[in-house]
């Protein structure tokens, strides 16, 4: 625990520069190097499919806050949350022998995984929250990534600053026993200032990378030509690709 509490807190340091420092050409190189350094570290001393610390539900926050997008401002989104979801779609696709479109009936009826787990994110804030859904490798299993397949794409329906938000995890992260795709937030539908109906947890990297209002996920060899290119919405503009705590 204070491992993630140090990686938090340096994380909170280095991103208030980071988009300058990247902006240099030694600058990116120096990033691209610690990312690649703390991420092999992280791998050496931690087995494949090491957990993150969970809690009792004692420990629940009393209020989980929303940050960054607290909703998607669109007519489209409105309906469907004033609907229940109950058009929301899913899709899964890309390289993969079965494509998906899962409604939320769907995702409910799949086995589930809950698990209470500590957010940390990367302005220095954290919160326990109970989260419920499916792994993300079962959705993955049925719809049989090709072999091509080297990193897993989460296409989101709110933007940020007129972008698009996406983000991106490989496939060690894609099938860890902690990453779901959450629809519940403390025994109780996911809220909207929380990503609902469907948010990424993948709960060994920082909050950012675990996207909200998830339309689709989307298996690919490269990240090249995605966004910008970096891997996420965050990593266009200068943050670590990856952020494991």
């Amino acid at each position: 625990m204070k491992r993630r509490s140090l990686l938090v807190g340096l994380g909170a340091a280095a991103v208030a520069g980071c988009s300058r420092i990247a902006d240099s050409g030694p600058g990116a190189r120096a990033l691209a190097a610690a990312e690649d350094w703390h991420r092999k570290a992280q791998r050496l001393f931690a087995a494949r499919t090491a957990l993150a610390p969970e809690y009792d539900r004692a420990a629940i926050s009393p209020s989980f806050r929303g940050n960054g997008s607290l909703t998607v401002d669109t007519d489209a989104y409105r309906a469907s949350l004033a609907s229940g979801f109950a058009d929301w779609r899913l899709n899964v696709r890309g390289l993969v022998r079965h494509p998906l479109s899962l409604s939320m009936d769907n995702i409910r009826r799949l086995p589930q995984r809950t698990q209470v787990t500590r957010h940390d994110c990367v302005e220095g804030w954290s919160a326990i929250g109970e989260w419920t859904g499916p792994q993300l490798g079962l959705i993955l299993s049925a719809a049989q990534l090709l072999p091509q397949a080297k990193y897993v794409v989460f296409r989101c329906a709110d933007r940020l600053r007129g972008a698009p938000y996406y983000e991106s995890i490989d496939l060690i992260d894609a099938f860890h026993p902690q990453t779901i795709v959450a629809h519940r937030l403390n025994g109780e539908p996911l809220p909207e200032r929380n990503g609902a109906p469907l948010r990424l947890r993948v709960e060994r990297q920082l909050g950012y990378k675990h996207a909200k209002y998830l339309t689709a996920i989307e298996a690919v060899a490269s990240l090249d030509g995605i966004g910008g290119g970096a891997g996420g919405y965050w990593e266009d503009r200068g943050y670590q690709w990856y952020a494991g705590v």
